[in-house]
């Protein structure tokens, strides 16, 4: 059976990696796209060699649509994907708000239709290995990671549309990844956050102090502060340590670094490793076929609920409790 695929808006910078790959896919038929904004969605069809719709037009044509819209239209596509009984893959976060991405969640199983948010680090190699092999450390006694990346421009540094900054865009990675690995999620949060590479109206550093349910302290840097010459976009690194042992887990290590005159810093990334888009792709088909969701929308709710309380910490300058 060939699963119909579409791409409802085309504003999320991850759009094009989609695009890329539904092409690609076998048993994928991409219908197209749609787009608030008809010129951008009309020149992104041309470039991906495909049909631009309505929105109505696209969930007409389509068993799934990929959400990548700003975040604060997010709500506004999922509802109607769930009133045309359409399967969705949400970009993240899940909204703005716990609260939208738990309102979402339910609007989605009301109408008998399957939510995933894109979590791509559940599908890195590296990190099911990881999962494997936790049980081997024993209690856990701490966890430390980073996700830090490029500065994303455009609307990601408008507050209306993005909901916030790093901590909204960036933390949720590693956050949802902790939560998954560990089946513990975050308890308690104190954040740190400020503007200090860029002009933003919204923060572009960020790091998290948090205490898991189970008592275990997990310490994160989210930030967009890797400079544009960096050799890759970022990096999705944590280190485990338990009683037992100590897991490092980096979520991106199969790549090359190669250096050549030509690049602009001189360095630059090759991954060779399984794409982890294409993995959560995948996946997402088959929920058409019925199968549950690789990173269903309550998992999402949880994971707002954090970014929720570190927005509280950095405005009251105190630890505050997650509401779950």
């Amino acid at each position: 059976m060939t699963a119909r695929l579409g791409i409802g808006s085309v504003a999320h910078l991850h759009a094009d990696a989609y695009a890329e790959i539904m092409h690609d896919l076998d048993d994928v038929e991409f219908v197209g796209v749609a787009d608030r904004d008809d010129g951008r969605g009309r020149d992104f069809a041309a470039e991906h060699d495909t049909a631009f719709h309505t929105r109505g037009g696209l969930l007409d044509a389509a068993d799934g649509v990929v959400v990548c819209s700003t975040n604060a239209d997010r709500g506004e596509w999922i509802r109607a994907a769930a009133d045309a009984g359409v399967n969705v893959l949400s970009e993240k976060p899940l909204g703005t708000s716990a609260a939208e991405a738990r309102e979402l969640t339910d609007v989605c199983a009301s109408a008998g239709v399957a939510l995933s948010v894109a979590m791509p680090l559940r599908h890195s190699v590296p990190a099911r290995q990881a999962r494997e092999r936790l049980d081997g450390l024993g209690d856990l006694t701490a966890l430390s990671g980073a996700n830090r990346g490029h500065f994303p421009g455009g609307w990601f540094a408008d507050p209306e549309r993005s909901g916030g900054g790093a901590v909204m865009d960036h933390t949720v990675h590693l956050v949802d990844l902790v939560h998954w690995l560990t089946g513990t999620r975050v308890a308690s949060v104190y954040a740190e956050t400020a503007t200090r590479f860029t002009d933003a109206a919204v923060e572009d550093v960020n790091v998290l102090s948090m205490e898991l349910e189970d008592g275990t302290p997990f310490l994160l840097d989210g930030s967009w502060s890797k400079p544009d010459e960096w050799e890759s976009w970022g990096d999705a690194f944590l280190e485990v340590t338990g009683t037992d042992g100590v897991l490092s887990l980096d979520c991106f290590a199969q790549r090359f670094r190669v250096t050549r005159d030509e690049e602009p810093s001189g360095v630059s990334a090759v991954f060779y490793g399984t794409d982890p888009n294409r993995a959560m792709l995948e996946r997402f088909v088959e929920t058409i076929g019925g199968r549950g969701p690789a990173t269903p929308g309550q998992d999402a709710s949880e994971v707002l609920a954090v970014v929720d309380a570190a927005y509280a910490s950095a405005a009251a300058g105190e630890p505050v409790e997650v509401d779950h």
